[in-house]
């Protein structure tokens, strides 16, 4: 991967939140190989459509640190139909398929009908909590219908990644009560997100996971950029400074909550990485 001039080894991170499909082929070994090359340990690829499932297995198949989730985004909930549901019950059988989602509620782009994308959501919650899988949630500007749903006895059971975490201080208060995980991406560097640095020092330490969202929200010094799994090191940076933490055990602690939240990953993952 270019601009890579400074591989740090010491971050030995898991990026949580990836959308490798978003890149062509070349670009997706590219990314994966300088992501390496900067001590990265594993992925973990969420859906967007079903569509996608059957590229995301492959992924998952022919590289031992990949992993993924299935399900449907809310910008996406509008194309759920008859069967949906089997299908991704299904896709989830596969052992290297370590969550359902992404799903949850998008209220900034409406892409789909609000009533649809809850539906959606819920319906994606019932299963995960069926098969005994975690959640990955998307989660944007929709935090009250959110906490609503999630608040609900049918979810007790449900353990969820609220990725890329920008709803503020109340609501991680409010989804942390209830075991959910924090994903922190790149926004973390930004010079305005307050509202994503002032939930840290509520929020478990064994609770945090590290991503990109690749290829959004690339951190600071790459903001403006189309980002690459290999900057969630600028992420774990951020995190030990705020931590107070060294790079190593912020990693080691980051990557531990990974495993812990998906244990289907454990099973199947790197010699170097258990």
């Amino acid at each position: 991967m270019t601009g890579q001039a400074d591989p740090d080894l010491s971050a030995a991170c898991i990026d949580s939140h990836c959308h490798l499909q978003s890149l062509d082929a070349s670009e997706r070994e590219e990314a994966l190989a300088g992501a390496r090359a900067r001590g990265l340990r594993g992925f973990l690829v969420p859906c967007i459509v079903l569509d996608d499932a059957p590229l995301l297995l492959e992924l998952c198949e022919e590289h031992d640190d990949v992993w993924c989730s299935i399900g449907v985004h809310p910008h996406h909930a509008d194309t759920w139909k008859r069967g949906d549901l089997e299908r991704v019950a299904d896709y989830a059988q596969h052992p290297k398929v370590v969550a359902i989602g992404e799903c949850g509620l998008d209220f900034f782009y409406d892409n789909s009908p609000r009533a649809t994308q809850e539906r959606v959501m819920r319906e994606q919650w019932e299963l995960a909590v069926d098969l005994g899988l975690p959640v990955i949630v998307h989660n944007r500007d929709s935090n009250e219908a959110m906490c609503e749903v999630f608040r609900r006895p049918e979810f007790d059971e449900l353990v969820a990644d609220f990725h890329s975490f920008a709803g503020g201080l109340p609501m991680a208060e409010e989804v942390l009560e209830q075991g959910a995980y924090l994903g922190i991406s790149g926004m973390v560097t930004f010079k305005r997100a307050d509202n994503v640095r002032e939930v840290l020092p509520i929020t478990p330490r064994d609770r945090i996971l590290v991503e990109t969202d690749t290829p959004y929200l690339a951190p600071v010094p790459y903001r403006g950029k189309p980002n690459r799994p290999a900057y969630v090191v600028e992420v774990a940076h951020r995190l030990a400074a705020e931590w107070g933490w060294s790079v190593e055990e912020t990693s080691a602690q980051t990557n531990e909550n990974f495993y812990r939240l998906f244990p289907k990953a454990r099973l199947s993952a790197p010699s170097q990485s258990s």
